[in-house]
């Protein structure tokens, strides 16, 4: 590697971190000031709001860091092209290509390490940051982070759940009932007023139980005040966190969306949408890498005022476009994959544009 290409790649990484460093204690401080008064009011422990403000920096960074390495790429670019340095280094024979390679260089880098924290570090990041928010700073938090009303499940190919309401807090689902079917036709139905879990026994009581067994000329009903059982389905059946995808490791997530798949979860494409961002988010540093060289690399007359100024405006249209592409595919018939790649395919046509008009 030359010593052109160790000095920007030097600046690609350490003006990427500063813009971190820079970043997240403003966002820490605005945090604090929303949240303070609800932290006092709840009296939470400090050993909390420290481990939440741990993860929350982790959280955000991988939320937001499109914005820190796109902003840092403009800004640094800009100073070379301020300082004619670009000029010297392209009049010395080096093509325009040949000077994009620490750039390259760096986005791999960086690629990398949003790999891995989405795939490892941002799931536990996530849980932590929802946890705390639902628990100590939402009104009535912990029955908002689960849908606990008329839940109705699939939980294996031809059996149905369905509960009136699920409380956390003492493990009890009301108006409980499941049906089992085989081609097509109900074998039998239970219901109950009320089911409990039993941690220690890792059974389940039913109270208030009846089933009634589909016959070919009668059917056959047994009828109890209570009964212990054991079924194939766990609480986060009855009623999962909103945002459970969020704080699953990469393999952990595989396993759960092909289990709601088979169950036809009404928010497999939720999960989808998670999956899919993992390697979409790292891709985009290649992508906002050649957008901010192309964009910042022509000293202009306005300075680095005017590169910032596009570099701000394509970053946050950039986190525009994949925040709606991204509801699109929740709520919408559009495919998860499709959609969550769109903001890449639209700035990845940009960079093109761009980089063959930097070129000349």
């Amino acid at each position: 590697m030359k010593i052109i290409d160790k000095y920007i790649l030097k600046r690609y990484l350490s003006n990427f971190v500063v813009m971190l460093l820079l970043f997240i204690p403003i966002g820490i401080v605005i945090d604090v000031s929303e949240k303070v008064n609800k932290m006092i009011e709840n009296k939470v422990p400090f050993a909390d709001i420290a481990n939440y403000y741990f993860y929350f920096t982790i959280h955000y960074t991988n939320m937001l860091f499109p914005i820190f390495l796109f902003l840092s790429i403009i800004w640094f670019t800009s100073k070379l092209a301020n300082n004619t340095e670009i000029i010297a280094i392209l009049s010395s024979g080096i093509s325009f290509t040949r000077f994009m390679r620490p750039y390259i260089i760096g986005a791999v880098i960086v690629s990398f390490f949003a790999l891995i924290m989405g795939f490892f570090l941002a799931p536990k990041a996530s849980r932590v940051y929802n946890d705390f928010r639902y628990t100590y700073l939402i009104g009535n938090g912990l029955n908002e982070m689960r849908d606990n009303s008329n839940v109705f499940r699939q939980i294996s190919g031809d059996e149905f759940i369905y509960v009136g309401n699920f409380n956390e807090t003492s493990k009890v689902a009301f108006n409980f009932s499941l049906e089992k079917f085989k081609d097509e036709k109900l074998l039998f139905k239970i219901v109950a007023e009320r089911i409990k879990w039993n941690p220690r026994t890792k059974t389940y009581t039913m109270f208030g139980y009846s089933k009634r067994k589909v016959g070919v000329l009668s059917d056959k009903i047994e009828a109890l005040e209570k009964k212990d059982t054991v079924f194939n389905f766990d609480l986060e059946d009855l009623a999962p966190t909103i945002y459970v995808a969020e704080t699953l490791q990469m393999n952990e997530l595989s396993r759960f969306i092909d289990k709601e798949t088979k169950r036809g979860s009404s928010n497999i494409n939720v999960y989808l949408v998670v999956l899919y961002k993992k390697f979409s988010i790292p891709v985009s540093a290649f992508i906002l890498t050649i957008i901010a060289v192309a964009a910042s690399s022509m000293k202009r007359r306005g300075g680095m005022g005017i590169n910032l100024a596009i570099g701000i405006a394509l970053a946050f249209t950039f986190v525009f476009f994949d925040k709606i592409f991204g509801v699109l595919a929740e709520k919408s018939s559009i495919p998860p994959l499709i959609a969550v790649w769109i903001p890449n395919i639209l700035f990845g046509i940009l960079a093109v544009f761009l980089l063959r008009n930097a070129k000349r």
